[in-house]
């Protein structure tokens, strides 16, 4: 046992921040129901759908994410009025779908100046103004939205790095589409007008990306774990291009077949008619894969405790001496004194322990030679 503290100085202490990545792959055939659907959780008021990688009620079954779908006040009426009169207003749970909505922008997306909740803007610029729904300030007026349970996205999601892939486009009968959307860029190219954060744009293609015939398709929000994706996005390719002009809104016209194949329902009909659980459904049953990098942000604070030549060569452990002699130098008088160091303790300034370091082994100290030991605290 050392009879001193030492003051440990600026120079001793520095602090660092390490990103650890952990690859994350979710298959479609978890999000489909691999278990019989006992891994998919509805509820009765029936707002969200919950997906789990084991059946729900098992004590090791892991919370994965949660698929729900909004209306925005303006929806189906392109003018960007607050009170619609097109068809979604009859739609099913409409006043659910309504308040999910806008329940998650404003959350993700920032008030304007008067303090309205503002919809989530296609290409992230929202102050480029003009007619809400021409091409280059197109709003998401219909949303779906995933968001990832924290036990995956940890601190955030890596940048660069998120995709998810679905079967799109096609008939009521068969799907003809594979549907990549990704964060193509991002590792370099993000928003950061967002309340909770950083943000990326979702595209169907690496190239061309931000322009008419690659426009965003949807948002990743990295730090909130949480995925905007535009009923757009599941249109095929062409009847994606076609949709870029003033005013164009989706429609049921070459709209894609929604649900399980062979039936007749298409996504906007879905979105207009069918309850959020059923949409939910939908969407699972074109999933084929997720993945992304999540990050975990380690804080660490090192010590460095440095024993100088005269520090700590002596100890006050009784056993330390034996018939008023140290008993480590033996019979002879001459010898240095020794001590081994097994454990360090860090001190408040009024000398209250607050932490304890262990040694794997005891490191001898003589006065002739100096320690430095490396002490961290990860938080």
């Amino acid at each position: 046992m050392a009879t001193t503290f030492k003051t440990l100085l600026n120079n001793d202490v520095a602090t660092t921040r390490t990103l650890l990545h952990e690859a994350i792959p979710i298959t479609g055939t978890i999000a489909s129901g691999t278990y019989s659907d006992n891994n998919i959780k509805t509820y009765a008021h029936g707002m969200f759908q919950s997906v789990y990688d084991y059946p729900y009620l098992s004590s090791s079954a892991n919370h994965i994410f949660d698929i729900t779908v909004g209306l925005a006040a303006s929806s189906s009426t392109g003018t960007g009025s607050s009170i619609p009169s097109g068809a979604f207003t009859t739609a099913a749970q409409y006043v659910k779908k309504r308040n999910i909505y806008d329940q998650m922008a404003q959350v993700l997306v920032p008030y304007d100046i008067s303090g309205n909740i503002q919809p989530f803007d296609q290409d992230g610029n929202l102050n480029d103004g003009g007619d809400p729904h021409t091409a280059g300030s197109r709003k998401f007026y219909e949303a779906i939205f995933v968001n990832f349970a924290r036990l995956l996205a940890k601190d955030e999601i890596k940048k660069g790095g998120f995709s998810m892939t679905f079967l799109s486009g096609g008939t009521t009968s068969a799907r003809e589409d594979t549907l990549i959307l990704a964060d193509y860029g991002a590792s370099s190219n993000f928003f950061v007008n967002s309340p909770t954060g950083e943000y990326g744009l979702l595209y169907t293609a690496s190239t061309d990306i931000g322009t008419a015939a690659n426009p965003a398709m949807g948002h990743i929000y990295y730090q909130a774990g949480i995925a905007v994706v535009s009923p757009f996005a599941f249109y095929n390719g062409t009847q994606r291009k076609a949709m870029t002009g003033p005013g164009e809104r989706p429609g049921d016209v070459g709209a894609p077949a929604w649900g399980i194949p062979g039936t007749t329902t298409t996504i906007y009909s879905a979105f207009s008619q069918s309850s959020i659980d059923t949409f939910a459904d939908g969407l699972r049953n074109r999933l084929v894969d997720i993945q992304f990098n999540n990050t975990t942000e380690l804080n660490s604070t090192i010590y460095f405790c440095r024993a100088n030549t005269g520090d700590y060569n002596y100890s006050s452990n009784p056993t330390y001496l034996t018939a008023s002699k140290i008993r480590v130098k033996g019979n002879n008088p001459f010898a240095q004194p020794v001590s081994y160091l097994t454990t360090i303790g860090l001190y408040s300034p009024n000398n209250e322990l607050l932490a304890v370091a262990k040694l794997s082994e005891p490191l001898k100290k003589t006065p002739s030679n100096e320690l430095t030991l490396r002490v961290r605290l990860d938080y």
